[in-house]
């Protein structure tokens, strides 16, 4: 029976090889693929290339290709030079920039469809954009190609707010006279209707043992849950007597929701235990508790702790400040209790007042816009860096793992890209993405991203929006 030779004296076998080249980078390993065969076929490895995606992203799916189509080494190398364009930004060498028009109103809710999940089948990207206008219509958008899918009936009222499920293929939606609908997002058909009677809903959409729910705040001081696609009720609290419920939060692990008024300083933010909202019995009590700090201007989740919140205030020196609680369930044989831990606290430099916008990442990592200047804080409050790049207010805050992207009313977006600074999250300014000319618009005043496109939308001085999309070459 025929055997494999016995390597010579002095020569490293395959495996040798991939223990050594594990300690290369990828540009390393792209150079010693090219030494010998031996060198190539231990180059190749697909265990070297998975090892390098993993330890860059967090997050690296490659089970729904082709077996024997796509490799390691093609994610890994497909995704650095995505990535690679999206830094630099150069005009149509890294991206393309589309135009789309339709609604005949202001955009005032929009989200994707598509799921932000990276991809890179050449040739199949398609970016799927939702868009909800005072027009009274809900709209969809194929980014890549600059096309309207679909578009609603024309509805009663002008619509107020909308998100999307893209694993389910929904979207939800709000009117200004408190109507939330369920629409099937391949075709726009809506699918359920719950009526609340209010001229303000804001809602959260999340996902308990399996079950979708949404949780909607209205301006009457009420949190209506209701399933999700049926828009059945499961269950009604009266959060405020005499506030609106202006802001409501599910946490990451989606075992939290917080509802809060935005106006009144006498009225504290609320919790409330998803399972006793979602599950209500009329033998026990709703699961409920208050975040101790008076008033509550704006609040955000650190996405990767399981229920961390960071919450803007004003305190009795009419000081603005940033608080951090962990919120967390102590359980006994015959009640659960909601034990909220102060974790950080730190008052807001200068314009406090102006906060317009706070966005967490990370566990400990803050960013705040006032006016035109973005600031990057940790949530003890030391401050990481500051940035003016915008002449004119923040509108939004679009934060992902690689990127962070800012509009303003100055007509355009700014690009921002993480880095790691002695173990800290930091930004790096990169480019602008322009809106559009001054003459026909008055300003962005959105933005959203996924892995290959950014979507803006910009108000136009006739009082109509439109969509403006940049996706980057694949």
């Amino acid at each position: 029976m025929a055997t494999d030779p016995e390597p010579e004296m002095g020569e490293l076998t395959v495996d040798c090889l991939v223990c050594i080249f594990s300690y290369l980078n990828a540009k390393e390993l792209l150079t010693a693929a090219i030494v010998s065969k031996e060198w190539n076929e231990a180059a190749e490895t697909s265990q070297l290339w998975r090892r390098m995606s993993l330890s860059r992203w967090t997050f690296c799916n490659i089970s729904n290709l082709v077996p024997g189509m796509q490799t390691w080494k093609k994610y890994y190398l497909h995704r650095s030079q995505l990535e690679h364009q999206m830094t630099s930004g150069r005009g149509t060498q890294d991206y393309t920039c589309k135009t789309m028009r339709g609604h005949n109103g202001k955009i005032v809710g929009m989200a994707y469809l598509s799921e932000n999940e990276h991809k890179f089948e050449s040739g199949h990207f398609m970016s799927v954009v939702c868009t909800a206008s005072t027009d009274c219509t809900i709209r969809a958008w194929n980014l890549q190609e600059g096309t309207q899918l679909w578009s609603s009936p024309v509805q009663q009222e002008a619509l107020s707010q909308l998100t999307a499920v893209p694993q389910e293929k929904i979207v939800l939606t709000s009117d200004v006279k408190g109507t939330i609908k369920v629409w099937n997002g391949q075709k726009g058909e809506e699918l359920a209707t719950f009526t609340t009677n209010t001229a303000k809903c804001v809602m959260a959409i999340y996902t308990v043992h399996g079950n979708m729910f949404v949780s909607a705040g209205i301006g009457g001081g009420f949190l209506y849950t209701l399933g999700v696609p049926a828009l059945n009720e499961i269950s009604r609290i009266r959060v405020y007597t005499d506030a609106a419920v202006d802001l409501v939060l599910c946490s990451p692990d989606t075992q939290w929701i917080v509802a809060a008024n935005l106006y009144n300083v006498g009225e504290l933010p609320k919790i409330y235990c998803s399972d006793s909202i979602t599950n209500p019995s009329k033998d026990e009590p709703t699961i409920t508790s208050t975040l101790p700090i008076n008033g509550c201007i704006a609040a955000c989740w650190l996405p990767k702790e399981a229920a961390r919140i960071a919450v803007i205030n004003r305190d009795p020196n009419q000081e603005y400040k940033v608080t951090t609680f962990d919120i967390t369930a102590k359980k006994s044989k015959y009640k659960t209790e909601i034990i909220v831990e102060q974790i950080a606290s730190f008052a807001v430099p200068g314009r406090g007042s102006s906060v317009s916008h706070i966005c967490g990442h990370g566990t400990e990592t803050l960013l705040l816009a006032s006016g035109p200047e973005l600031y990057l804080y940790t949530i003890s409050g030391s401050k990481l860096a500051s940035f003016k790049d915008h002449t004119e207010d923040i509108t939004s805050i679009c934060v992902d793992p690689f990127r962070v992207i800012t509009s303003s009313m100055d007509l355009s977006l700014r690009v921002y890209t993480w880095r790691t600074e002695n173990k800290m999250h930091n930004l790096t300014s990169r480019y602008h993405l322009l809106g559009g000319s001054h003459r026909f618009s008055r300003g962005v005043s959105s933005v959203v991203c996924d892995f290959v496109s950014i979507a803006s939308s910009v108000d136009g001085t006739d009082g109509k929006s439109i969509l403006r999309a940049y996706c980057f070459n694949v």
